[in-house]
């Protein structure tokens, strides 16, 4: 579906996809970008207005602050881009409309306007991709969390600064180099964009109601309303909706049938949430997925959750019944939680004698194989790029630098001057240099060497690309996590905070390339000057850099037992997982955990099977030709579906693919014309209304701590799901087994 170019496929689609004869209008090969991307350019469109820097900055500033403040409660709220590509349109239209079109310095080469004009769509999308900087997390924020709130140790705001802004801006010198390969080819074509896509156009496009229809920007404002009216049932009066895990109603004293129904600490079987938070938060909006990855994603989470797991667990592998069947805690081999901070000297580094005393870390089955998986993923990521996509990358390489057949996009952004390759490379070089200075001038606090800032830069780029392409694809993207703390714990064991650094480092700064390589995509298909966004692009990761550590360190010095599970709302559940990794990789090290000295050795069997399955599918379709279906298999994404488990759980990845199913399958081949015109729409609107209606209430309730205590503010209702089921161990509220 994502790549297929074959003329058979143009039954009942309303726009060309490809040139034919009779000189049909020229379009881009990939069908759903043909239905949803307009093809045309209006050059004399101002960009670089007033209304875009106070919008966009803004936008940037309040995406930022409300990101970081709700990322820390126990369901955290992300407010995307789309929030704020809604709400500037009646304010663009205001400073129109009200700003004096005064003409400065007329006649003069500096000459400018407040008020070049209406507020036009060229405007609102770069404001939008300011606004994107703000949008999500910040990643690094994870280290000042760890360091400062669980390790209780020291770290400045200005060191936290320079370590955020390094990994921010680095991933810009990996995007620069691969804009070729990732941006111009009409076949990398970011299924996530084209709900923007969408949505522009509802908001700018005059359009003509049909007979017993709605326009699209009538849809969206009565979807939009919908999501806003309903999200307080699930945020507030009935936050069961969340996680409807009804087979533990059926057997509330049943320890095995909550295991295996909750939605929230277990397997999840017929758990479904009715919540677009709870649907969206994880991997992202299920309306905007494929359904060849959609169907990819939903085989891998069927494996790992609903066999892998259960026949690990009821075999007792690793003393699996001691603890959890679904946990992202640390424990003793009693099932008892490990006391971290017992194991650390007074260098924030690991006291041999004490963990050998307190004994070995183990993991629940589920947290292990999780792991396990991430190596699959990776192995599978680097085999799978290189068996289905090493000759166009090849070829690519090649022709870079010759006149190659473009589609009409890449042809229309030709007339725009493009964005310098020595601009990338003099960002790369200086944020390095950096990077090196601040790890060795801080190395108290930040205890990384120059060589591993050099390695972690050597990883990310190597990954970038094949990552890049899976993304770009599929719209999903295989983590850099795990390899990043494996190699650097092995190398540099005992030291935790390096180990966070060298994994924000190699890992992020390649995400951040995937982030900044998908705005430029959407400033493709959108047609704003490259030079022009890469500017937004710079200031905003500049500003909200700032602003998500400014409230984080706020939210920090301000709130008691943040992070602490004795907190009602502040657990901080990305954190948690981000720390256990550090304790994991960092500073008990991968040796004692998944090496010779520790309990989880076979795990590294996972590298090698992920290398082969990718090569099996490759044979497969090698073999049968003509059965299509075979190369919609994705190793990478099928295998590392899972890669968001812990801190998502089971309901949000069942919840995600029923929805994904229904748009991407159902609704996608059987109302096409509905789904043309909606579906990327609809996406928007439930996003932004969530949002919206979730700001509100913190405001007006979560901050005076009204909260209705009854059972349906239960969330899962599943209370005997974490019990262990080994014979003999006490748990409080669990019963023994004999």
């Amino acid at each position: 579906m994502a790549s297929s170019s074959s003329s058979h496929e143009n039954n009942n689609i309303t726009s060309p996809l490809l040139s034919q004869e009779n000189e049909p209008e020229e379009n881009s090969p990939i069908k759903q970008v043909a239905l949803t991307v307009p093809t045309t350019d209006d050059s004399s469109l101002p960009v670089l207005t007033f209304r875009m820097w106070v919008l966009g900055t803004l936008s940037c500033v309040l995406l930022s602050f409300l990101n970081q403040f709700f990322w820390y409660r126990t369901e955290p709220l992300t407010i995307t881009a789309i929030s704020a590509q809604i709400a500037v349109v009646p304010l663009g239209q205001l400073m129109a409309a009200k700003i004096t079109k005064r003409v400065f310095f007329r006649g003069k080469s500096w000459e400018f306007t407040l008020n070049p004009g209406p507020f036009n769509v060229k405007e609102h999308v770069l404001i939008t991709i300011f606004a994107n900087s703000g949008a999500g997390t910040v990643y690094a924020i994870h280290i000042v969390t760890a360091v400062k709130v669980f390790y209780q140790k020291h770290i400045t705001f200005a060191v936290s600064f320079l370590v955020i802004i390094t990994t921010q801006v680095l991933g810009f010198g990996w995007a620069g180099i691969f804009r070729k390969y990732l941006v111009e080819p009409a076949a990398m074509w970011w299924p996530a964009n084209l709900v923007q896509v969408s949505l522009f156009r509802a908001l700018h496009e005059k359009e003509e109601r049909t007979k017993g229809g709605l326009t699209r920007s009538q849809f969206f404002i009565i979807a939009f309303l919908c999501s806003f009216a309903y999200y307080v049932f699930p945020d507030y009066l009935f936050q069961m909706l969340t996680s409807l895990s009804w087979v533990c109603w059926l057997f509330p004293h049943n320890v095995l049938a909550q295991q295996l129904g909750s939605g929230l600490n277990g397997l999840g079987i017929g758990a479904i949430g009715l919540d677009w938070s709870a649907i969206s938060a994880y991997l992202g909006s299920p309306l905007a997925s494929p359904w060849f990855a959609t169907a990819n994603v939903a085989a891998g989470f069927v494996f790992v959750m609903y066999i892998l797991t259960p026949l690990c667990y009821w075999f007792n592998v690793y003393s699996a019944k001691t603890f959890p069947i679904f946990s992202n805690k640390l424990f003793t081999s009693k099932g008892a939680i490990y006391n971290i901070t017992d194991i650390i000297d007074s260098n924030f580094h690991m006291d041999l004698a004490a963990y050998e005393k307190q004994g070995r870390l183990h993991l629940s089955t589920f947290f292990a194989m999780t792991y396990g998986v991430g190596f699959a993923a990776l192995t599978a990521t680097i085999v799978h790029v290189a068996l289905f996509h090493g000759r166009e990358i090849w070829e690519q390489s090649k022709s870079s630098f010759n006149e190659k057949s473009m589609d009409i996009h890449t042809k229309l952004m030709r007339k725009y001057k493009q964005v310098p390759e020595w601009w990338f490379v003099c960002i790369l070089i200086g944020t390095i240099a950096t990077t090196i200075f601040a790890c060795e001038y801080y190395n108290e606090q930040l205890q990384l060497p120059w060589w591993g800032v050099l390695l972690a830069c050597g990883i990310a780029i190597f990954f970038t690309l094949p990552i890049g392409i899976i993304t770009a694809i599929t719209n999903q993207s295989p983590g850099l996590n795990i390899i990043t703390e494996y190699i650097i714990g092995y190398i540099y064991p005992g030291y935790p905070v390096a180990n966070m650094c060298f994994k924000v480092y190699g890992y992020i700064s390649m995400t951040q390339a995937i982030t900044f390589l998908q705005d430029f995509k959407l400033g493709h298909y959108m047609k704003i000057p490259p030079r022009t966004m890469f500017m937004a692009q710079v200031v905003g990761t500049l500003i909200a850099g700032l602003v998500y550590l400014s409230t984080a360190w706020w939210l920090m010095e301000s709130i008691p037992d943040i992070c602490k599970d004795t907190s009602s709302v502040w657990t901080c559940p990305g954190d948690t997982v981000f720390y256990d990794a550090s304790v994991i990789w960092g500073l008990i090290g991968p040796r004692r955990i998944f090496g010779d000295l520790g309990t989880y050795s076979n795990v590294n069997w996972f590298f090698l099977v992920g290398a082969i399955a990718p090569l099996l599918v490759w044979l497969a379709a090698r073999a049968f030709p003509q059965q299509e279906w075979i190369k919609l298999i994705n190793m990478p994404v099928l295998i590392g579906a899972t890669g968001m488990m812990p801190p998502a759980t089971a309901v949000n990845y069942t919840s995600w693919i029923v929805v994904g199913f229904l748009s991407g399958f159902v609704v996608y081949r059987y109302k096409p014309d509905w789904w043309q015109r909606h579906n990327y729409v609809l996406s928007g609107a439930l996003d932004a209304g969530l949002a919206f209606m979730g700001v509100v209430l913190y405001l007006c309730l979560g901050l005076e701590e009204v909260s209705i205590n009854w059972w349906g503010n239960d969330l899962d209702g599943c209370p005997l799901a974490h019990c262990p089921t080994a014979q003999g161990f006490k748990v409080q509220g669990c019963p023994v087994f004999n």
